[in-house]
């Protein structure tokens, strides 16, 4: 049994005016029967209490520390993450968002499986509407590797977690959207392989105005980060269109 120094995990949380969320997404960390964490809350120029929410909670709780540098427009989600990834000294890091839920087992099994010897590990989500409503199941296949990912994202960011010694200087790319996918790729192509958790870990809150539910937008990004994976043109456009195809595929289905 792995038995370290120190926090297992290394929990990343970045914060921007999510103080309706962010008590309940705490909570949820709290929860955890895996209790050998850390955990950064990096305010992100919030103006409606999420600062002084967060400064509580740390108050209350000495595994919570809370990064905040005054400023007057927000970094965004990925400069936000590496701070508190810059900060990490856990064996794993693990991404939660201020507005979504873990279930009080998931670091636990996650804990096992890194003990089989993955350097990456995912779970299953469950997708809820702001009132907390189940609107559908995205399930984790078992195992990701970069080609099978150039397809589209399989890894739910506030589901997955990393071993550090492993991607030691591993950062989010400064990316306005759909970085936790332009990261991953980065991982899965230095060789790693994601295992994936069937069983249902989070609750993933979809809002009518986040980033993702721009399709258009989405497309496009998706496009950006394939353009980055050294790929001939064709094998892009191959990659996109499987893409593009799963994407109309899941949303008939929702």
């Amino acid at each position: 049994m792995f038995q370290p120094a120190g926090p297992v995990f290394s929990v990343i949380i970045p914060v921007h005016n999510a103080k309706a969320t962010l008590g309940a997404a705490l909570a949820s960390l709290q929860a955890q029967t895996e209790t050998r964490w850390e955990a950064f809350v990096i305010d992100d120029a919030s103006t409606d209490g999420s600062l002084d929410l967060a400064r509580a909670a740390a108050a209350r709780d000495p595994r919570l520390q809370v990064i905040h540098y005054p400023q007057t427009r927000p970094r965004g989600a990925a400069a936000s993450r590496n701070l508190g990834i810059a900060r990490a000294q856990g064996h794993y890091l693990a991404l939660l968002d201020a507005d979504d839920l873990w279930c009080p087992g998931k670091l636990a099994a996650q804990l096992a499986a890194f003990e089989t010897g993955a350097d990456i590990v995912f779970t299953s989500y469950r997708r809820i509407d702001p009132t907390g409503r189940d609107i559908g199941i995205v399930s984790a296949p078992a195992r990701v590797t970069w080609t099978d990912a150039l397809s589209g994202n399989p890894i739910g960011a506030l589901t997955a977690a990393w071993r550090r010694a492993r991607f030691p200087q591993a950062r989010m790319p400064l990316r306005d959207m759909h970085e936790d996918y332009a990261f991953w790729l980065m991982l899965l192509r230095d060789g790693a392989v994601a295992q994936g958790l069937p069983e249902v870990f989070a609750d993933y809150r979809v809002h009518a105005h986040s980033a993702s539910a721009n399709k258009a937008r989405a497309a496009r990004a998706v496009w950006s980060i394939l353009g980055t994976q050294d790929l001939s043109m064709s094998e892009r456009a191959r990659y996109f269109l499987r893409y593009a195809s799963r994407s109309v595929s899941r949303r008939f289905r929702a």
